[in-house]
């Protein structure tokens, strides 16, 4: 038979197996000993930390007849089929290269037959994030809906990736990254069973090189046994997970502490001479740093025999530098990590590091009138040494002068600098299509109007939202069968819209599907619409003809204005809400004052047409 990987070999197949999940598995061993078993479940977690193990282990023990305590038996034909992966009945899917509609679609239609040899028919979905929307969709129903005896089980890394509205109908379970202290325990576990020598402090290398990954941490054991030939040593868990070496760490530590930028340098080169990683070189120091610091804070808070270091020695690194300037480097090692994410030449970085960590915490040099005497050469009399300082003090006061003057001046000389200067940035000239605009006014009436206005609302929310907040300082001022004239509050703004040729199209084609007329939108500015008003009215002669029967028949204006279009050429311009002559409406008062006089009040009905 084939070797097959330590991960695999040592998968755990009952729910005391998983590590670091004791509040997952015992929620799971009561479910299925009260038979309050769910239709679907949520694992979401860090990878390596059993999220489908627990699945599988879940579906052995839910169709185990011999069962104790909620765990499987591993004994009968339906446990080893399903650890063997060969019950039909227990269905795995990875989401990754099954994310269509399609499958999903296959499986919904599957899952309406009753299981053949098992109780529950069991469809483990893992990466389940990695489905499409259409996918998902298709999902939804049966897992609101979902058929007797099927238990979907759905495991995830990356859960905010799932709709809420597949959350909502699961039950969700987050496993937590496992802990340096239960990596160790396993591996150790493992490592005894398989009757193999081991070095303990190798092991914490191990451990917290896996970042929390129980499935990491073995992978790692695997490569370490297969390099130093079936035993694991620390000097062969350190090359193989590229960390340094916990004394290296220290010397380069003090180093930096005592500031010999130099000495740290050399350290540093040795490090990466014997192939480390650098990126890993600056993990394990921030990682060193932050025990020094829960040390210095409380030495109960640290296990010092998994740190590879003794007690000793963290007596020594705690007192080498105080906590704020510990602070400061871990800053100086986040940033430099950042910087070091993409970049082929990390020696470069490290040693900027390097010199920057010398740096932290060291005292700033002594002001120069104190320390001259201590600079200068030897047989300079005394009488030199006053008159230099004397000197020194006179120009500090010029520069105080100095530096007081600017502000003084900036508030006398700002005034004549705003007149004479031209301002930089030149106003864009707003230009407005007369062209489009004319044709709109020609039809316009006082029912498209009210109806666009009506449905402006309806029309925003079709939009995108970088479009409707751009329309919210906007709106229609004339409106005809053929198309709506919207003004806006700000030019820069109308000027900027005129310009996106999308909000155009996707204006005009939502207004079609809400009133089921082709309409033409057209911009213009609400400073400058006043004035394109009354020039379309005299440009086609409607206040000439209005004057003209004032004068025949005598008749106020506002009774020939109806031949107008539905805009006001009242100066100033009234708001569009108050478009309707003065005149009109006193008109149609007194109309409705003589019908409610002649039929009475409780007859007479008023309707705007």
């Amino acid at each position: 038979m084939s070797y097959q990987a330590l991960y695999r070999v040592w998968r755990p197949q009952r729910f005391d197996d998983l590590i670091g999940q004791q509040v997952v598995t015992r929620t799971l061993k009561n479910a299925i000993i009260t038979h309050q078993i769910s239709h679907a479940y949520l694992f979401a977690g860090p990878r390596g930390t059993g999220k489908t193990s627990a699945a599988k282990i879940f579906a052995k023990a839910v169709n185990c007849h011999h069962s104790q305590d909620g765990e499987p038996c591993n004994e009968c034909a339906t446990c080893k089929a399903i650890t063997n992966g060969q019950l039909n009945d227990v269905i795995e899917i990875d989401a990754a290269s099954n994310n269509g509609v399609e499958e999903i679609r296959d499986i919904r239609d599957k899952a309406k037959y009753a299981p053949t040899q098992a109780d529950y028919k069991v469809y483990i979905i893992d990466e389940v994030h990695m489905l499409s929307t259409g996918a998902f969709n298709a999902l939804l129903k049966t897992l609101e809906e979902p058929p007797a005896n099927v238990i979907f089980i759905l495991a995830t890394t990356e859960p905010h990736k799932i709709p809420l509205t597949i959350i909502s109908r699961v039950q969700r379970f987050d496993f937590r990254r496992i802990s340096a202290q239960d990596a160790f325990d396993r591996m150790k576990y493992i490592l005894d069973q398989k009757q193999v020598t081991y070095d303990e402090k190798a092991l914490w290398v191990i451990a917290n090189a896996a970042e929390g990954g129980m499935r990491d941490a073995l992978s790692i054991l695997d490569q370490v046994l297969s390099f130093s030939d079936n035993k694991v040593s620390l000097d062969d868990a350190l090359l193989v997970t590229g960390s340094v070496t916990k004394q290296l760490l220290k010397q380069y530590f003090l180093q930096v502490c005592q500031h010999e930028g130099a000495t740290a340098l050399n350290t540093m080169k040795d490090i990466l001479a014997e192939g480390k990683d650098g990126q890993r070189f600056i993990e394990d120091l921030i990682s060193f740093i932050r025990d020094v610091l829960l040390y210095q804070e409380s030495p109960e808070l640290i296990k010092v025999e998994s740190t590879g270091l003794k007690k000793e020695d963290f007596q020594q690194l705690s007192q080498a530098a105080s906590s704020d300037i510990l602070y400061q480097m871990i800053d100086e090692l986040n940033n430099i990590q950042e910087e070091m994410r993409f970049t082929t030449h990390p020696d470069v970085y490290l040693e900027v590091l390097t010199i920057k960590l010398g740096q932290v915490g060291q005292q700033a040099t002594a002001p120069v009138s104190q320390s001259i005497s201590q600079s200068v050469a030897p047989g300079v009399s005394n009488d030199t040494i006053n008159k230099l300082q004397q000197e020194i003090q006179q120009l500090q006061q010029t520069v105080k002068q100095l530096q007081e003057a600017p502000a003084k001046n900036a508030r006398v000389s700002t005034p004549v600098r705003q007149k004479s200067e031209q301002p930089r940035v030149q106003q864009k000239k707003v230009h407005v299509n007369i062209n489009k605009v004319y044709p709109v006014l020609e039809n316009a009436t006082r029912q498209d109007l009210v109806k666009v206005r009506d449905l402006w609302g309806d029309m925003l929310n079709m939009l995108s939202v970088p479009q409707r907040s751009l329309l919210h300082v906007s709106q229609p001022v004339a409106a005809s069968a053929v198309g709506i004239i919207v003004a806006f509050d700000y030019p820069f703004l109308f000027q900027q819209a005129a310009d996106d040729t999308t909000l155009l199209k996707n204006m005009e084609d939502a207004l079609q599907r809400l009133t089921g007329n082709e309409r033409q939108v057209v911009f213009v500015p609400k400073d400058k619409w006043p004035q394109i008003r009354r020039d379309f009215l005299q440009d086609h002669g409607y206040g000439k003809k209005n004057s003209q029967a004032d004068k025949q028949s005598g008749s106020p204006t506002s009774q020939t204005s109806a031949a107008a279009p539905a805009v006001s050429d009242d100066e100033p311009p009234l708001p569009p809400e108050e478009d309707a002559p003065v005149e009109e409406a006193s008109i149609k008062d007194k109309q409705v004052a003589v019908a409610q006089k002649l039929f009475g009040s409780d007859v007479v009905k008023i309707e705007n047409n």
